[in-house]
């Protein structure tokens, strides 16, 4: 039985996590290290300038499942573990289920995508899911036998070097999600806002705010494409970050 990790950046209490643990059980060993708190939108950090605690967590998962909460970010609670929190090897980590979709850019600010591209940085093949409704009450059953179907055929058949698989689910019915499209990145469309007010003090503060991202929904083959028609989306990330069509261009540049 293979040994599964399970990270999130949502909280080690949140019902996401919950959900994806419990359908890890019926593919092997499930142990969960998640941040004690919410670290949503966290992106890729690690903890360097002070020290990590990981406590145990009794009472919040199935009685076969070890989990810890640690007061880091999520690439830390995946480095941890595999630096040695945990003595057994792991064969896969899978991360989420995350409240809200990952499409397009938002990966870049994804705690949950960080903690499968920090399992790709150790040599791991895994899996980022996120459900894309950010409702308080949402229902993450419907995505139990995704959830199990992709993780069981990303253990057989293995990923390539520093790659992952980011996978969106629609918020629909079971019976209402339409199967699997293989896609790339659409492109996000954010409509973020600087809302400034000011403190008791009469000191300025700042909040980030605006409304839901939109995106190009009629660009067939991305991620949004195909979450919008009820698709569900598995595109393959991977850390190289090179825009290789670019090299020839650039080196003809006058250096």
């Amino acid at each position: 039985m293979p040994n599964i990790l399970i990270s999130n950046d949502d909280g080690i209490f949140a019902p996401g996590l919950k959900q994806l643990a419990t359908s890890m059980l019926a593919l092997g060993k499930v142990w969960v290290v998640a941040p004690k708190d919410n670290q949503s939108a966290s992106g890729h950090r690690k903890t360097m300038h002070r020290p990590l605690r990981a406590n145990p967590i009794y009472n919040v998962f199935p009685p076969d499942i070890v989990a810890y909460a640690v007061d880091g970010a999520p690439s830390d609670c995946v480095a941890i573990t595999l630096m040695g929190l945990i003595d057994e090897p792991m064969d896969i980590v899978v991360s989420g289920i995350n409240s809200g979709p990952n499409l397009g850019q938002d990966v870049t600010y994804s705690g949950t995508v960080s903690v499968a591209l920090e399992a790709a940085i150790f040599g791991l093949p895994a899996v980022a899911f996120s459900l894309s409704s950010r409702m308080i009450d949402a229902d993450y059953g419907p995505s139990d036998s995704w959830l199990r179907q992709i993780t069981a055929q990303t253990l057989q058949n293995g990923l390539p070097h520093h790659t992952i698989l980011n996978v969106n689910i629609p918020p629909l019915p079971a019976r209402e999600l339409r199967g699997i499209q293989i896609t790339r990145q659409g492109r996000r469309d954010y409509r973020d806002i600087l809302d400034e007010r000011i403190d008791p003090f009469g000191k300025p503060y700042y909040w980030i705010a605006g409304t839901e991202p939109g995106g190009d929904v009629e660009a067939e083959g991305t991620d949004i494409w195909a979450v919008n028609q009820g698709y569900v989306s598995v595109t393959p990330i991977h850390l190289d970050l090179t825009r290789h069509e670019f090299l020839s261009a650039l080196q003809a540049w006058e250096w």
